[in-house]
């Protein structure tokens, strides 16, 4: 070889064997032989199918890091990545995968209502709160109650007061364990009987009446305990002899020994049932947490169960059947409380801005207030009661143990006993308006408490 080489562009190289990178396509005069490597980038075809087989879980993404943790949890790694799809890493396959899915953002699965009623406990209890009744069907003829009334209803709105302070007072020991709550009725519940027998006597003028009211605050105390405890069953059996001395009066004269031994036999079942469901609370391992909370915080329970009573009292002077109806109410007026907090927790799931909300909350009382009100107005005209008075006093009631329930005491205690006090007033004194007074007081505190709720519970921050 001889000569020197020309390096010119053009020259005799162009027709040497060349090896180039892969370029732009070679122009027609390019004579030369050229070896390529093979061109890389995206394999759009294959990312468009994990796209279609992921797109479930990338539709709801909202950014691409959601994606490539997505990737991650299928196992992909940096080498597929790569070798089947063609991109460099993780976030740049996430990315694609992002951009090519449209967003997509399904409705949760509803949750479940965690305030679902015990329908079959709510029903229970109406019925509970109105059996006791029958034992003054049975002893009636032999003591004549009208007579010694004054003491028994002292006695019974001294028990009613005290069992809803106690009551209270249990459940607030309940977060701290079974065997507290226990301890709390083991001690309350006896201290309250003998209070109410107590208030009885200067008032029942010796005789039956006594013993009759000493009973009375008995049962009272132990049905509390039971009731607390959620233990209906066995108060309903603890009645059965009640029930069934009842049932045959309208046929068959008992007679003396059975019109007094059957209501003592259901007082001492009673009794003997609350021991027993006590002593197997109290056999319950003791819990750390022992916190005592303030007597002060019971005492708003005690004033509305008082108020209560007392209203109460005043519809039964004039409508006695129309307090029967009242009392069975209670128990479906319970599962309209839990219903109540259902459908707002549902409200609060449906609702973006706190005037939504509200307007939703007052939706929910009034169906609930009118769910519990129409069933009472038939029952009024069939026991020949006063249906506005009737519903005002159920519509006091509920709203006020519905404040109660999400721990509102003393707004409630305060407008009922107001309530109770002025009606009882009037009555007592012979002012006007007279036998109007206590639907006018009850109408009255109606609007108080419906005002309350929706104050009070027509905020979301309630219901979280």
């Amino acid at each position: 070889m001889s000569g020197p080489m020309a390096l010119e562009p053009g020259g005799s190289e162009q027709d040497t064997l060349a090896l180039r990178l892969a370029g732009p396509p070679l122009r027609r005069d390019d004579h030369t032989l050229a070896l390529r490597l093979p061109v890389h980038g995206p394999d759009e075809e294959a990312v468009s199918r994990l796209a279609a087989e992921l797109a479930d879980g990338i539709g709801p993404a909202v950014h691409p890091y959601e994606v490539a943790a997505l990737l991650e949890a299928e196992g992909l790694t940096a080498d597929q990545i790569k070798d089947r799809y063609g991109h460099p890493n993780l976030f740049s396959l996430a990315t694609a995968l992002y951009e090519q899915v449209p967003r997509t953002f399904p409705e949760p699965a509803p949750a479940a209502d965690p305030w679902r009623p015990d329908h079959v406990r709510c029903l229970l209890r109406g019925v509970l709160f109105a059996l006791p009744g029958l034992a003054y069907l049975l002893t009636a003829p032999l003591w004549h109650p009208g007579r010694h009334a004054a003491g028994l209803i002292v006695a019974g709105l001294v028990s009613w007061a005290w069992g809803q302070g106690l009551g209270h007072r249990a459940h607030l020991r309940m977060v701290s364990g079974r065997r507290e709550a226990a301890r709390t009725l083991l001690t309350g519940a006896p201290l309250g009987a003998a209070l109410a027998t107590a208030t009885a006597v200067p008032l029942a003028g010796g005789g039956p009446a006594i013993p009759v009211a000493a009973a009375q605050s008995l049962y009272l105390a132990a049905a509390g305990v039971l009731l607390v405890l959620a233990r209906e069953r066995l108060l309903l059996a603890a009645l059965t002899p009640l029930v069934a001395g009842a049932a045959v009066l309208p046929w068959w004269e008992p007679g003396t020994p059975l019109r007094i031994g059957l209501p003592v036999l259901a007082l001492l079942a009673t009794l003997a049932v609350t021991g027993h469901v006590l002593r197997g609370a109290l056999a319950v391992a003791a819990t750390a947490d022992t916190k005592r909370t303030p007597l002060l915080w019971s005492l708003p329970y005690g004033l509305f169960g008082l108020a209560a009573g007392l209203l109460v009292l005043m519809e039964g002077r004039r409508e006695p059947y129309a307090v029967i109806v009242l009392t069975v109410s209670m128990g479906p007026a319970e599962w309209l409380l839990y219903r109540y907090r259902g459908l707002s927790v549902a409200a609060l799931r449906a609702t973006a801005t706190p005037a939504g909300f509200l307007l939703r909350s007052t939706a929910v009382l009034g169906l609930c207030l009118l769910a519990y009100l129409l069933p009472l107005l038939p029952a009024a005209y069939l026991t020949g009661a006063a249906p506005a008075t009737l519903l005002l006093l159920a519509a006091t009631l509920w709203t006020a143990l519905l404040l109660q329930a999400f721990g509102t005491a003393w707004p409630p205690a305060v407008i009922c006993l107001a309530a109770a006090c002025a009606a009882g007033a009037v009555t007592s004194l012979h002012l006007p308006p007279g036998a109007v007074a206590l639907p006018l007081c009850c109408g009255a505190a109606a609007l108080c408490l419906v005002a309350c709720v929706l104050r009070l519970l027509g905020r979301p921050a309630r219901h979280v």
